[in-house]
């Protein structure tokens, strides 16, 4: 089977509208009691969305943003911020999980549904995973199962407003039913493969699927 390896690892950006502010790494607020009604291991964050980051928040500016969707697929595509707008709206409301223990109730994401960009580029039969890149080089890898059927968003709101920077903005990831490191943020593109191909925390320990529900955060969970 042949492939397109269109290339999605890492856009090129115009350096002068990139800016870049300091690691943001650990937690902000205090841990919570745990709650039964959240998967094993995790405690409820309330009103604090803690920042986790072993990379530098990239300060990028929407109209330099772009999304591409690459590799095995009918139609390699790439979409601008304004032609990522034009597509249909979707809203997340619901939980998200990190494996480092927090949880957070009832959030409020605003994008577009995965299952827009794929159709639009229409993976082969044979694709069955996806390397998500971010603008930072970061990578995660995803089954196709988990970023379809309305599981996974691109999102650039959350709560009433835009979605901040520190946490992924302009735009992000998010494939809330597994633990959040999945959810890249700074998002740049999806490779579609054949097959599987561990990202950056699958390579350095964690679990390949991380389903939050299974207490799947390291290698052999």
């Amino acid at each position: 089977m042949s492939v397109d390896r269109t290339s999605v690892s890492r856009p090129s950006v115009n350096r002068a509208s990139v800016s870049r502010t300091g690691v943001t790494r650990g937690f902000t607020g205090r841990a919570r009691v745990p709650n039964a009604g959240l998967p094993p291991g995790q405690y409820d964050a309330g009103d604090d969305w803690p920042v986790l980051s072993a990379e530098v928040t990239p300060q990028l500016a929407p109209e330099d943003w772009t999304l591409t969707v690459g590799g095995l697929v009918a139609e390699a595509r790439t979409w601008t911020w304004d032609e990522a707008h034009a597509l249909p709206s979707s809203v997340y409301r619901g939980d998200i999980h990190c494996v480092t223990g927090w949880s957070k109730f009832g959030v409020r994401f605003g994008g577009v549904s995965v299952d827009a960009f794929l159709d639009a580029a229409r993976p082969s039969p044979g694709a069955t995973h996806a390397v998500v890149h971010s603008y930072t080089g970061y990578t995660t890898n995803l089954p196709l199962a988990d970023l379809t059927g309305g599981r996974a968003w691109i999102v650039w709101e959350y709560g009433d407003g835009p979605l901040p920077a520190e946490h992924g903005g302009p735009a992000r990831l998010i494939v809330p039913h597994l633990y959040f490191w999945k959810s890249a943020k700074w998002v740049a593109g999806l490779r579609i493969l054949d097959h599987d191909e561990p990202g950056f925390w699958e390579l350095n320990g964690y679990h390949d699927r991380g389903d939050p529900w299974k207490e799947q955060r390291y290698s052999g969970d």
